[in-house]
């Protein structure tokens, strides 16, 4: 990023300064025809309805009715636009109100809003993969989340790290849910890996597997498994 505050030669986009804190001097020229908030939320719209790999810039100019390049003024390149976006909907984790005190329910509340969050949001999953410095939105949930996990005695760094596992866990379950759901609508393909696994099952070699897909399964229900695989992991965490 230069000092005028355009990209810099090496095509990076602006620094956490630039995108999250107010300017330091007024603006200058004229009056922009459409404002960072507009465009942002076009591009969500459009990844909540096609998913990411339609968020192009040439796209989303022509949702918000602008040429392509005057968008590179709010949004430089597809980097910074994701960053803007994930505190976008960032928005929407209204806190649950403060902490109870029982940290560990508060935590698992805080990861059922996640999930309840990536799955109204289904790109969330992949573009959390690439987030970098949170946004003023991100920051308001992360601040609860932090004192919720205040009673653990924790240092600052420890409770970051949960958080950041919590947020991952969530994200990699939702990613998964979203897949078996796709696959779901295949019952072909379904019916293909049921009949391979009862294949490696009968082989002989592998007894493990075939006494653990000899046990009665579980009704398929995401949000009970969920449930079931965000207990062990907030119940077995070590605060000491």
């Amino acid at each position: 990023m230069s000092s005028d505050g355009k990209p810099g030669a090496d095509g990076s986009g602006p620094g956490p300064e630039q995108l999250w804190l107010p300017p330091t001097e007024p603006r200058r020229g004229r009056r922009p025809s459409f404002s960072r908030e507009t465009i942002t939320a076009a591009a969500v719209g459009l990844a909540d309805a096609e998913g990411l790999e339609a968020v192009t810039m040439r796209r989303v100019a022509a949702e918000v009715g602008a040429g392509v390049m005057s968008l590179y003024s709010y949004a430089p390149d597809k980097d910074t636009l994701l960053e803007l976006m994930v505190d976008h909907v960032s928005g929407e984790l209204a806190s649950p109100g403060p902490p109870s005190g029982d940290w560990r329910t508060d935590l698992k509340n805080i990861a059922h809003l996640q999930r309840a969050h990536m799955l109204r949001h289904p790109w969330l999953p992949a573009a959390l993969s690439t987030h970098r410095v949170p946004g003023p939105n991100t920051l308001a949930f992360l601040e609860h989340a932090l004192a919720v996990l205040r009673p653990t005695g924790l240092d600052g760094a420890a409770k970051l790290e949960v958080f950041a596992q919590l947020t991952a866990f969530v994200a990699g379950q939702v990613a998964y849910e979203i897949t078996q759901t796709a696959a779901s609508r295949s019952p072909d393909r379904a019916a293909a890996e049921a009949r391979y696994l009862a294949a490696v099952a009968a082989d002989g070699r592998h007894p493990e597997l075939a006494e653990a897909l000899a046990a009665a399964g579980r009704p398929v229900d995401p949000e009970a498994t969920f449930t079931r695989f965000l207990n062990r992991l907030v119940d077995g965490l070590d605060t000491d």
